[in-house]
């Protein structure tokens, strides 16, 4: 026990006598701080981060909208990709050149009150028989031409409504299925368009049907004044009867 007593004191004394340089040094790191918590801080932190985040996706909504108004306004200019004008000015074409063939007198002031003077006018007593069957004569195919210009203008009039009826559904499927408010515009308009081209072959058609009931009464009119001028010839009295030599056989003695 003595030698034990004896060896740990004098590993004391040597460690005790040893140079400063070699004894071991503790220091304490430099880049070791201590870091303290500020509740106040972070809550003020995670607002403001809150706050920015709220503006930016505000921002994102805003730009989504302009972008949605920039898509609306583009359909809303769009243009109807079906237009109906080139087949309802053939429509009109082919009723106004059943018009501009009418037969004798035409749809022309002028040469209606030509016609007027020259055959439906008061009859002269100097005229004579054979002007007035022609005359009459003249009178009678105005009349059948003029019904007849009629019932043409008629038949393409009816003719008109398949193309009419063909048109009216592609331009209600065209607004049915418009994407803004300009297609839907344009197929209203072309709507709008086709009740004219309807309407102006109605009108076509008592023009013609008019023109043909004024021509049977003009005929009646002047038929009823030549046949006046007629019958006062059959009844003015004339020369009588003259006597004269007669020769039954010319080459006899």
């Amino acid at each position: 026990m003595m030698i034990r007593r004896s060896r740990a004191a004098l590993f004391a004394a040597t460690i005790l006598s040893l140079p400063v340089a070699f004894s071991p040094v503790f220091v304490t790191p430099a880049a070791a701080q201590w870091i303290v918590y500020d509740p106040t801080n972070y809550v003020q932190n995670v607002l403001s981060a809150a706050r920015a985040l709220e503006q930016i996706n505000n921002q994102i909504q805003s730009l989504q909208n302009e972008a949605q108004m920039l898509i609306n306004q583009a359909r809303n200019l769009a243009s109807l990709p079906y237009s109906s004008l080139q087949q309802l000015q053939q429509s009109v074409q082919r009723t106004q050149a059943l018009l501009g063939q009418a037969q004798r007198i035409a749809f022309d002031v002028q040469q209606i009150d030509q016609a007027f003077q020259s055959q439906y006018g008061n009859i002269s007593l100097s005229t004579s028989d054979q002007r007035l069957v022609s005359d009459a004569r003249s009178r009678w195919q105005n009349t059948v031409g003029g019904l007849q210009d009629a019932l043409r203008v008629q038949a393409g009039v009816v003719g008109n409504i398949d193309t009419n009826r063909a048109e009216m559904a592609a331009l209600i499927g065209q607004s049915q299925g418009a994407t803004g408010a300009l297609q839907a515009t344009q197929a209203g308009n072309q709507l709008l368009a086709l009740q004219a081209q309807q309407l102006a072959d109605l009108v076509a058609e008592v023009a013609a049907n008019g023109r043909a009931q004024a021509l049977v009464d003009a005929e009646r009119a002047a038929a009823a004044e030549q046949g006046r001028e007629q019958r006062r010839r059959f009844l003015t009295p004339g020369s009588g009867y003259q006597p004269g030599n007669a020769r039954m056989f010319p080459n006899g003695n």
